[in-house]
């Protein structure tokens, strides 16, 4: 019942958005999502065997979010039926064929430098949930899919893209980032962990398995964060030691 919910989205497709065009149309046609140059070069290295390793190919496309989502939207796009949607990068890859995956990749190359240091972080922050995510999802004994998870904390911020990279979309989603996340995710028919995970936070449903992964991937993220602050600044670390000490006596 709930992937029906998720899936059904004829509703957004009779919606006018302007001059004949639906809203659905209008998320679909929205521009290419940056992948890192270096990302691109390995494909095609890989390429350039004799053989190439399907899981390989899969792992170097979500070592990059932007990789991760213009291969899975491309994939959402020419699949012929719900049914028929892949679940996984794999699947994508397979379907689709390498050549698709690295034209789809290839329409946006950025490079890491000073000036798209804002989008390296998301980037960054992006794989770092996810790979937290997978390893929460490991400790539960097979209750959750590993590569499910990886796939839902890669994306957990899909929302917020639009506005980081400028993008010009209705103002409706633009206020709530769980609300935009869940339009998109519908509009480019992205894997079902996603739409489940933006229909838990938008519907504010907290006790998800989905939410609660992300929101304890995010706490262990913050905590590694704070070692390494205290072990790289071990005079601040004193400082406050001390200035506890004088405080409590």
């Amino acid at each position: 019942m709930l992937n029906r919910k998720l899936l059904t989205i004829a509703a957004e497709q009779s919606t006018p958005a302007g001059r004949g065009v639906s809203r659905l149309d209008l998320l679909r046609g929205l521009p290419d999502l940056p992948v890192l140059s270096e990302t691109l070069l390995l494909m095609e290295l890989m390429l350039q065997g004799q053989s190439v390793n399907l899981t390989g190919v899969s792992q170097l496309i979500l070592s990059d979010l932007g990789a991760a989502l213009q291969v899975m939207r491309l994939a959402g796009l020419e699949s012929s039926s719900v049914a028929s949607l892949p679940r996984r990068i794999e699947d994508c890859v397979s379907g689709l064929g390498l050549d698709a995956c690295l034209d789809a990749m290839s329409k946006r190359p950025v490079s890491r430098s000073a000036r798209h240091s804002g989008l390296l972080q998301i980037w960054t922050h992006a794989h770092e949930i996810a790979d937290l995510c997978r390893s929460l999802a490991e400790e539960t004994r097979g209750k959750v899919s590993p590569s499910d998870a990886f796939l839902m904390g890669l994306c957990h911020e899909l929302g917020e893209l639009p506005a980081a990279l400028g993008w010009d979309w209705p103002r409706e989603y633009a206020s709530n980032p769980d609300t935009a996340g869940l339009k998109l995710a519908e509009a480019w028919s992205l894997p079902t962990c996603i739409l489940e995970y933006f229909f838990d936070r938008q519907a504010g449903h907290s006790s998800s398995q989905w939410v609660e992964i992300v929101d304890r991937a995010h706490q262990l993220a913050l905590a590694e964060s704070n070692r390494e602050f205290e072990t790289n600044h071990p005079v601040y670390e004193a400082n406050a030691v001390a200035w506890l000490h004088a405080v409590s006596s």
